[in-house]
Order: C-alpha cells, then structure tokens, then sequence
C-alpha cells in the first residue's frame, strides 16, 4: 500500500521582508561640479531640497547616515538599514532626483543583509565551551558566566540584526571574502577549526572595546563580495589600529581577501555640503 507524503512544513509567504534581519546599503557619490555650477541661480532651493530629503521622516530607513568620504574615491556616502529594501532605495533614489542630486554621481554601492554569525555560540554552545577550558559544571563561577552569558545574548543577537548605528565621528567600510585558494580554502576547513580561527579574530577585536563597533553584513547571492564590514571609531587612529592588529589573526592573514576601502566623517547633509564647497 501506498502512503500518501509526510506533510511539509508551511511555505513562508512570498515577502521582500527578511525573516531574520534586515537590508543594508551603502551608497558612496562623487559631485561633478560642472553640473553643481550649472544649476546657478536655483542653487538655495536645490541646497533645501536635497537636505530635506535627506532628513524626512516620511517613509524613512529605520537607520540612515551620512558622511564626509575623505579621497577621491567618492564625496559623499550613505549607510542605510531597513526590514523593506526598497525603503532603503528610494531614499537614494528620490535624492537622484533632487536638482542637487542631478549632480551626482555614483561611484560605488555595496548591498547586503544583517545576520546573526554562524560562529555566536548559543548558551549550551558557551557552556560546553567553558568545560572544554577546564571550567567545574557544578561551580558557582560556571553558574554565573552561563547566567551572565544567557542575559547578554539577546543584546548581542539584536545588534547583529537591527543594530544601532554609533554617533561616533570615523566610520571606514570594506568588503571581504574568504579566499578559495589551493591549500588555504576556508569552505573547506572543518567546522571546529573555523570556529577557533574566528574566536581568535573575536577576542582581538575586544580588544578595542568602547573605541571602535563593527557591523558585519552578508552579501553573499547579493553583492560581488561575500561580507561587508563597517567599522565606527571615536577616532580614526582606532580605525588604522583595529584592522592592523587584526591582519595578524589566522582567519585575516591566511583566508582574508579584502576590497577597496572607504574612510568618511559623520556630518550632516548641510555640513557635507558646506565641506564639498557646494553651499
């Protein structure tokens, strides 16, 4: 006799929505001052147009910054996070068409999801972590980091996925990938010695804590590139440091494979205005 198929679980709803995390887009635009020069005697509405539409509420991304990119890469960029991707696009796509935004011109975006780490241990993950170190399950101090531990996940969890964006005045963006190469293939490694490599790479992170955050977002199915990092300093010193002392990191040294980098300053659309002489 024949059975019928044991039945599947439920297709999610077609949706643009993430199911866990959501869009991020960086926009990064060069002025071409010809076409600024052109606009003449337009040039205060043009100025009030573009920074409003920068600064409307309406139909807003949940997160949105901008910045002063020092170099000649670009001008002026924009971070940009939201659940709806096409939220985030319409922003840059309504600031196109602004008189000001006629003179800009694009010169690189990267697009990609937040996401939680596949290497965040979960509570019984951290605790099987510290009895590997040697740590007494039946101890009090096992008790307490396992406690404290499962308090702090839920913070670390949503940082990852909808997080904050620092105030701080540096900010440097890069993407990455993680090298193919014949006897350095990182997809290829277990996943044990990945795991090991990238706490490695955590802990020199810690080492800058409440002078530079990262966010870490996947492009890979999205972008050219499988990561992006955005790094956020109270200083740029901090920025040159961070990246430095993590080269030297197993997972940065032997697999790490990295774009172009863009450094830019927290400013607002008037100030970014003011600094590119467009005001």
């Amino acid at each position: 006799m024949t059975h019928p198929p044991a039945p599947s679980a439920p297709l999610p709803e077609p949706s643009l929505i993430p199911v866990q995390g959501w869009h991020c887009s960086h926009y990064f635009y060069r002025w071409d001052r010809q076409a600024v020069r052109a606009i003449g005697a337009d040039n205060a509405k043009a100025i009030q147009e573009f920074c409003d539409c920068l600064h409307d509420l309406n139909d807003r991304p949940q997160r949105l910054q901008t910045f002063i990119i020092s170099g000649h890469k670009a001008d002026l960029g924009l971070i940009m996070m939201d659940p709806d991707p096409l939220r985030i696009d319409r922003r840059h796509q309504r600031l196109l068409s602004t008189r000001l935004g006629s003179a800009l011109v694009p010169t690189y975006s990267f697009v990609s999801m937040s996401e939680v780490s596949e290497y965040l241990p979960n509570k019984e993950q951290y605790a099987q972590k510290l009895v590997r170190g040697g740590e007494d399950p039946e101890s009090p101090a096992y008790q307490a980091k396992v406690s404290s531990y499962e308090r702090r996940l839920p913070v670390m969890l949503a940082q990852r996925l909808a997080p904050e964006f620092p105030t701080w005045p540096a900010m440097c963006f890069y993407p990455m990938n993680k090298v193919r190469n014949v006897g350095a293939n990182w997809f290829l490694e277990p996943f044990s010695a990945r795991t090991e490599m990238m706490a490695e790479h955590a802990q020199s992170g810690m080492a800058f804590a409440g002078r530079v955050t990262q966010l870490v977002t996947a492009s890979v199915g999205l972008d050219d590139w499988e990561w992006g990092v955005t790094l956020w300093a109270r200083n740029p010193q901090f920025l040159k440091e961070i990246v430095y002392t993590m080269r030297y990191d197993t997972a940065s040294a032997r697999y790490g494979q990295f774009g172009e980098f863009y450094v830019g300053y927290l400013a607002s659309p008037e100030a970014i205005l003011e600094h590119c002489c467009i005001r």
